[in-house]
């Protein structure tokens, strides 16, 4: 397993889950198995695996999960774009095998790879040895990121660290960076029911609107089919918990939660527990499970 320290403040004998965590498959350090591994011995009960964009970790994650006794929900979070603010929309129990899901993701996968080749292009003419089939060799099977660009450049000693080639080189609006086409929340929604799952608006408090336009969104998203506000989440604070708990009651929402887990990437961040401040119930899964 990579080096990803465990800790774990989970009681004895509760089950416990995490319903956001990526993997190597998208801008996460462990693979999908390791992730179900460490998942295991974090006491966990049930995991969503929920890489950014791409379901192709579930196939790899489910057999390490059915050995390990471990609960699976194949899971997806997408990026999207809305008045130019960027919403992730999580989808849960996604039929990974479903055609039409699948052909109009990869649709997003390709301008993701176009822009992929742009980044590239940028970072050769700012002196760097890199390219796109390098990337890929170091990183098979994974839907390229900035993450693995920004890994890439630290292993090989370009550049000291991941926080510079951010800041200047990758971060939004840096002599590298390249916006990729974004599909609307509204279409994520549309596109997680297609795939046969239930999608919930992740990590609402980071999008930073105000009450009025929050309620207003939500209400918006839940007219094509919203199914739950993940209310549960490593950055909240209480009193934002208790918020988004009263919206999801207000709007006759379910409720999801996770930690966002990346492994080393988010060194901050534990699976399970977040910054220390998490402990989701199994109760949540039931409720999601329920209405399916």
């Amino acid at each position: 397993m990579a080096n990803q320290k465990i800790t774990t403040n989970i009681v004895k004998d509760k089950k416990i889950i995490d319903l956001h965590t990526h993997s190597t498959e998208s801008d996460g350090t462990l693979t999908p198995e390791e992730l179900m591994e460490h998942a295991k011995n974090s006491g966990l009960s049930a995991i969503a695996l929920t890489d950014h964009d791409t379901v192709e970790g579930i196939a790899k994650a489910a057999p390490a999960a059915e050995k390990l006794g471990l609960e699976l929900v194949p899971g997806i979070e997408l990026s999207t774009d809305h008045q130019g603010t960027e919403i992730h929309i999580l989808g849960y129990y996604i039929d990974i095998n479903d055609l039409d899901f699948r052909t109009k993701l990869q649709e997003f996968l390709d301008s993701r790879n176009q822009r992929n080749q742009k980044m590239t292009r940028l970072l050769q003419q700012e002196g760097f040895d890199i390219t796109m089939e390098s990337l890929c060799l170091e990183n098979p099977d994974s839907v390229i990121t900035r993450a693995h660009f920004a890994r890439y450049l630290v292993e090989h000693r370009y550049v000291k660290d991941r926080e510079t080639v951010f800041r200047k080189y990758l971060g939004n609006d840096c002599r590298c960076y390249v916006p990729r086409e974004k599909i609307t929340p509204f279409e994520a929604v549309r596109l997680i029911r297609m795939g046969g799952g239930l999608a919930f608006f992740a990590h609402p408090v980071l999008c930073h609107m105000n009450h009025d336009r929050l309620r207003f969104f939500i209400q918006s998203l839940k007219d094509e089919g919203l199914s739950g506000l993940e209310a549960l989440y490593s950055m909240n604070t209480p009193g934002e918990e208790r918020s988004l708990r009263k919206l999801a009651d207000e709007f006759d929402l379910l409720i999801s939660g996770g930690s966002d887990f990346h492994g080393d990437n988010k060194p901050h961040i534990q699976l399970g527990t977040g910054r220390g401040n998490l402990q989701i119930p199994y109760e949540v899964l039931e409720k999601i499970k329920s209405a399916l």
